[in-house]
């Protein structure tokens, strides 16, 4: 009974959300991994690992769309300052409170340069340096200001597919202009901007409306696994084309051969997702749990990455990165969960003391 319960407060975004939160750690891990001088058998490692998880924010892009577009289309009155407020609590006053931390407890993780003043305080702040991570919360963020058109999109295409291929032929003809011009801008702030993950917006949105596109996936799942093992065959090559030393830089989202790649992950994992909901699988209790603290453990890995790496200094490298990725996730889902059980129970405790 408790497995049903759960299935039904589980959707396809869960899975995505839950993979990209856990898979996303690897990516910070590899980066300090990397500057520690590796052999190059381990830079040929860790540049075929960081490719294979390289989906994850375009994947919890997708996610988190589906899943507040589908919790939308059960409550088509939802007023915006409902759902701006419920946000606000969600994800900014989460973002608020870690980007502090990065900021004043950590400050050596600060990305491009260090603040030195108020103003270049305000700078780090809003803009996604306060920590490596947080480029991608900044960029996420413009997702969820402006939502209220990926609702009007959604109310648009409606069940007529003919618009929704209109919808994803459009945005696949600005995002191949984004992406010839993407490396002609000389600045990192283009990495902030929504509109370089404006296609799993979009896709997240439309495979809202309905499970149709799931069951053809599921007749057509062996021609998926191809298309993935081709995308990262492609991605490979690039990779050993590029030869040593590995930049992990050079692994940019804004090429065909990744956007390929993470939309064939995505819809492999959408695929896992939806055969393991619609059979009640046994994954569905722990996914849940996952995506319900996915976006709070993913804001708070890096401090605790930090403080796992400055302890392991000694440790070879290799026994080193898998030992901080394991305690990372740990720590910071568990942290996550702690917050929330707390913050829950202060106030329940002011409740009942008004209530009085």
């Amino acid at each position: 009974m408790q497995a049903r319960r759960v299935a039904g407060q589980t959707d396809i975004g869960d899975y995505l959300k839950a993979t990209a939160c856990t898979l996303v750690m690897i990516q910070s891990v590899l980066g300090l991994g990397m500057a520690q001088a590796p052999t190059a058998g381990q830079q040929w490692g860790m540049g075929l690992v960081y490719d294979a998880v390289k989906f994850t924010a375009p994947a919890f892009i997708f996610g988190i769309l589906y899943t507040i577009l589908r919790h939308y289309r059960d409550r088509p009155t939802w007023a915006y300052r409902d759902y701006y407020r419920q946000q606000w609590h969600a994800m900014f006053v989460p973002t608020i409170w870690w980007t502090l931390a990065y900021l004043v407890v950590i400050p050596q993780v600060q990305e491009h340069q260090a603040y030195y003043d108020a103003r270049s305080f305000l700078w780090q702040f809003v803009n996604g340096n306060a920590a490596p991570h947080l480029w991608y919360n900044s960029m996420m963020l413009q997702f969820i200001i402006v939502m209220p058109a990926f609702w009007w999109l959604a109310r648009w295409c409606g069940t007529q597919a003919r618009r929704s291929w209109w919808a994803l032929g459009v945005t696949f003809g600005v995002y191949a202009a984004w992406l010839a011009a993407f490396p002609h801008f000389s600045t990192y702030l283009v990495d902030r901007i929504c509109l370089s993950f404006l296609p799993y917006g979009v896709a997240g949105t439309l495979a809202s409306g309905g499970t149709r596109w799931t069951q053809w996936l599921n007749r057509y799942r062996w021609g998926l696994l191809a298309v993935v093992a081709g995308a990262y065959g492609w991605l490979t090559w690039q990779l050993i084309d590029r030869g040593l030393p590995v930049q992990l830089a050079d692994a940019s989202y804004y090429q065909w051969s990744a956007t390929l790649y993470s939309f064939a992950i995505i819809l492999l994992i959408a695929l896992v997702g939806f055969r393991q909901i619609s059979r009640w699988g046994r994954t569905i209790n722990g996914i849940h749990w996952l995506a319900t603290y996915a976006y709070r453990a993913f804001l708070g890995h890096v401090f605790w990455l930090t403080l796992l790496w400055s302890l392991t200094t000694a440790w070879p490298l290799v026994p080193r990165m898998l030992t901080c990725y394991l305690g990372t996730w740990l720590l910071a889902f568990a942290l996550a969960y702690g917050m929330h059980r707390a913050w829950s129970a202060v106030k329940l405790g002011v409740q009942k003391s008004l209530s009085r």
